[in-house]
């Protein structure tokens, strides 16, 4: 097994070589896909929200309905 610390200094090595590599997106790419994100959720979040309303709503009938 070799020394902790070269091990290290290896892997921050190559971590640094493979992060040159890397294509990053501009900040008006990142704004974009973010807001697309939020979207996502928000639209999301309101969906699952309204079909636990409509469910509670079918549940609450279906109670009042068998007693």
């Amino acid at each position: 097994m070799k020394n902790p610390f070269q091990w290290l200094s290896h892997y921050l090595r190559e971590s640094r070589e493979e992060l040159r590599k890397v294509s990053w997106p501009n900040r008006q790419t990142t704004t974009k896909y973010s807001l697309v994100v939020i979207g996502l959720c928000l639209v999301l979040a309101a969906f699952f929200g309204g079909l636990d309303w409509v469910l509670n709503k079918g549940l609450e009938w279906l109670i009042l309905v068998t007693s």
